[in-house]
């Protein structure tokens, strides 16, 4: 009778432990499976997007520009009549603006926070209306989930003594750029893009991000790392 039992407790450790080694075979067997999809995904190109005649790149960028996600509006501060920034932002950009109205220059700011409803107007509507391809938009244009903008934490800058360089490469022209390339650093201001930039944007001498905390920084920190890389490797 002994010697049954002791059988059959042999059997069903036995059994625990296939059913152990079938648990763990079978895990290992999932991960490798996963392991070689992520590897795939990185080689494959991305699906299209839609309304777009554009691919996602490795880093997830599309036509140039990086993902960004769209700030709450609730979120947000004035600092103009009707465009918001997100409070570090706003407090920092009225800070510079005081500082260069000190030096007989007047900062307009032009356009703050756009939501990505908004930036599906300015990127399809706009170039439906001027006959342009995907890659002619967004040259100039962030398609929607794409804009620094929606962020909250990017601003475009006009000079108010030369309205009409406002939105325009004449904007280099003018003391705010000028005072804003020596200063707004200062102040957690970026150019975002500059001339030749790697992301092929057209030069923007009138938008500017704020990088001055945590969360800015992670948001922009993959078009750092493609500038930092882009030197790097230019310099080799």
């Amino acid at each position: 009778m002994r010697t049954h039992i002791d059988d059959r407790r042999r059997q069903k450790r036995s059994y625990f432990s296939f059913s152990r080694a079938k648990l763990l075979g079978l895990l290992l067997i999932l991960s490798l499976g996963f392991a070689v999809i992520s590897y795939l995904r990185v080689l494959m190109p991305s699906s299209p997007v839609s309304g777009l005649n554009a691919r996602l790149s490795s880093d997830g960028r599309l036509l140039g520009h990086f993902p960004y996600p769209e700030a709450d509006p609730k979120r947000m501060v004035a600092v103009a009549p009707g465009l918001l920034l997100l409070p570090d932002a706003a407090r920092s950009f009225l800070e510079m603006e005081l500082a260069a109205a000190s030096e007989g220059i007047k900062l307009i700011p032009i356009s703050a926070f756009r939501p990505i409803s908004l930036q599906n107007d300015l990127f399809f509507n706009v170039k439906a209306d001027r006959n342009q391809s995907s890659i002619e938009r967004a040259q100039v244009s962030a398609p929607p989930g794409f804009s620094e903008h929606s962020t909250g934490y990017a601003i475009d800058i006009g000079d108010h003594s030369q309205p009409q360089t406002n939105l325009s490469p004449g904007f280099v022209h003018t003391r705010a750029y000028q005072w804003l390339r020596k200063n707004a650093a200062r102040y957690q201001f970026m150019l975002s893009f500059p001339e030749n930039n790697p992301q092929s944007v057209n030069f923007e001498p009138w938008h500017w991000r704020y990088e001055g905390n945590t969360e800015s920084l992670r948001l922009f920190e993959p078009a750092q790392r493609l500038v930092h890389n882009t030197r790097s490797h230019q310099q080799r």
